[in-house]
């Protein structure tokens, strides 16, 4: 990779959501200060992991989960042991790596640091690195520049020591090309599925087994608990009904922030690419040099022939056929060297061979669309809403303290806590435990209304975040608990799951006979499916253990049958008729597998590394007991 952010994409993206969470960060100087036993969550060969680090880790997983799953996030997930424990050998694991990176000699520069920083946006004004802002949102997050800049030296030489594995990887060319052969091979088969419909008619279930299986099941004929509750909503959405923005406010904002308001420039180039990715050869990257110096020298005797050129030459796929043309792009959209030498050109002009990840380019600049700035007046309509929503979270913040507080202060009325929300109580119907869960009764929701001291004691749930800025507290009006289902309801509903599990096992039984005359070499009577083709890693609908089948079977001999049950038909017979390997394995496909293969076995190094190293640790968490941390 072509320089030191570049190669560091994912930390700037760790440290973009490190920033902008709403708590404060210890720094390294809680990673070894004395406390109180009580806070600390674990300590790693005597170094001290608090439980403040602690929390603030399980609040980054609980953002980075809000992030990938929006709304099927619920803040439930994280209460479990299971999630605090990875969460805390995690912390362990990175303490590890910069024990070892440091015993080890490696270190990071002042210089690596800087850049990086310099590279997070929330730390940059109009796109560059601005100190004032820096210090402000640190100081925003209860952290001094001191503090965070050790911190993600920390976080750099974990990573050193990391990529020290996972980047040396290694895999034989043997076991690269049988892998290849193993996950591209094609097997060419048919299907007979063997239908429960058939046997539904054979089915039969009298009253005792119907009535057995209800006394033998009473939990799932249980009707769970209900509630029938009301509920406060404390919301940034709601806030914003309150609030206005006046004109000067706008204009102000407008202009402090005038980046925001247009389109930045936009350069349009063209290029001749010839090839050489990182993995090349030293006489393959002269090879390759060294044509393009010569196109260089064809451009410049005449630029005219630049289009003609870079069809016959250029070995870029998408832009060689229309004369290397690559439209108009802005800037972070090309890699770095390339980007670089485009703005440096003026429209026309010819850039000398630059060197990328992708090989050696001669670039064309063809020309350039100005940036432009959204006047005031059309831009006022966008100001006003951000700045309404800005406050309203400012709002919401100020406000969710005292809406936590009222609701438990005053535990037996939801009242002041509208009153201070300024929003009506709300009915929210019945609640079932157990139930489908939605935007507004979510798993944790629920957990707190069916608590006894809620359901039965009527007070009321504690304010609970159900989404990003919104809180809400529920109260239940009428409760009824758990009952079994009369036998007379449900007894229909039993037969009919009692006659389809014996429409499987009878048609399961059929299957396995018929199987059996087919490798026995008999030849029953079957309706085959068209023939299609499979891969082990693509076969459409089937099952993976009937995958797994098919590909053990021994194709020596064809046809081969083997057979399953399945949960669509009750039983499927596969008859396999061909086997076709993959095409010749050229150099690309062994490199780009390769690669791939390298990266597995890197990262199971690394793994490797890690339970080595807690293996050899003296690890204890917070219990009283030492815990020696398994990998």
């Amino acid at each position: 990779m072509f320089d030191f952010v570049h190669n560091n994409k994912r930390l700037v993206q760790i440290f973009m959501a490190l920033i902008i969470l709403p708590f404060a960060f210890w720094g390294i100087d809680s990673y070894t200060r004395s406390g109180n036993a009580a806070n600390v969550a674990a300590t790693v060969n005597g170094a001290k992991i608090t439980q403040q680090e602690f929390e603030n880790a399980m609040r980054q997983q609980q953002a980075k989960l809000r992030q990938e799953l929006g709304a099927r996030f619920d803040a439930a997930m994280l209460d479990n042991p299971e999630m605090k424990r990875a969460v805390l050998d995690n912390l362990v694991a990175q303490r590890l790596l910069v024990e070892r990176a440091s015993a080890a000699g490696l270190a990071v520069t002042d210089d690596q640091v800087a850049r990086l920083i310099g590279s997070i946006e929330a730390f940059q004004n109009e796109g560059k690195f601005d100190k004032k802002r820096y210090a402000e949102v640190l100081s925003n997050q209860n952290m001094s520049p001191l503090m965070f800049e050790a911190r993600l030296r920390d976080d750099l030489l974990g990573q050193q020591m990391q990529d020290t594995y996972v980047q040396n990887g290694f895999v034989s060319g043997k076991v690269v090309d049988s892998i290849i052969r193993l996950n591209e091979q094609q097997r060419v088969i048919s299907l007979s599925p063997v239908s429960i419909q058939q046997f539904e008619a054979q089915a039969k279930v009298d009253d005792v087994a119907v009535k057995e299986y209800y006394d033998r099941n009473p939990k799932e004929f249980q009707i769970q608990e209900q509630a029938r509750v009301e509920y406060v909503k404390l919301s940034a959405d709601v806030l914003l009904s309150k609030i206005s923005i006046d004109k000067d406010e706008m204009r102000r904002y407008y202009n402090e922030h005038l980046s925001e308001f247009g389109t930045s420039e936009e350069r349009h180039a063209a290029h001749i690419l010839i090839s050489a990715n990182a993995a090349a050869t030293q006489s393959e990257q002269d090879a390759a040099k060294g044509k393009a110096e010569q196109l260089l020298q064809e451009v410049k005797r005449n630029p005219a022939k630049f289009a003609e050129l870079a069809k016959r030459n250029s070995q870029d796929p998408g832009s060689a056929a229309n004369g290397g043309d690559l439209g108009f792009f802005g800037r972070g959209m090309m890699v770095k060297p390339f980007e670089d030498a485009v703005y440096s050109l003026k429209v026309g002009e010819i850039s000398e061979v630059v060197r990328s990840d992708f090989g050696y380019h001669i670039i064309k600049l063809v020309g350039i669309k100005s940036s432009k700035a959204l006047p005031f007046d059309e831009a006022r309509m966008g100001i006003e809403n951000k700045l309404r929503q800005q406050k309203a979270a400012d709002m919401f913040a100020e406000l969710a303290e005292k809406f936590s507080n009222v609701v438990y202060e005053q535990s037996d009325t939801l009242k002041p806590a509208a009153d201070l929300a300024g929003v009506e109580i709300e009915q929210g119907g019945w609640v079932t435990k157990g139930g489908a869960t939605s935007a507004l009764w979510t798993p944790m929701m629920v957990q707190a209304i069916f608590s006894d001291e809620v359901a039965k004691g009527k007070r009321n749930t504690s304010a609970i975040e159900v989404a990003p800025n919104t809180l809400v507290a529920a109260r239940v009006l009428e409760y009824k608990p758990a009952a079994a289902r009369a036998f007379g309801e449900v007894q229909g509903m039993i037969r009919q799951k009692l006659l389809g599990q014996q429409a499987i096992e009878l048609a399961v039984k059929y299957g396995s006979s018929v199987l059996g005359q087919l490798q026995a070499g008999d030849k029953p009577k079957l309706r085959w499916g068209t023939a299609q083709s499979i891969t082990r890693g693509q076969h459409g609908s089937l099952d993976a253990s009937l995958v797994r089948q098919i590909f053990q079977a021994d194709a020596a001999k064809l046809p081969q049958y083997v057979g399953a049950e399945t949960a669509q038909n009750g039983y499927v017979i596969v008859r396999l008729d061909a086997v076709k390997e993959g095409e010749a394995i050229s150099d690309a496909k062994r490199a780009r597998y390769s690669q791939q293969l390298r990266q597995l076995t890197g990262e199971e190094m690394s793994r490797a590394y890690l339970a080595d190293a807690k293996l050899q640790a003296t690890i204890v968490m917070s219990s009283p007991e030492v815990v020696r941390v398994q990998p």
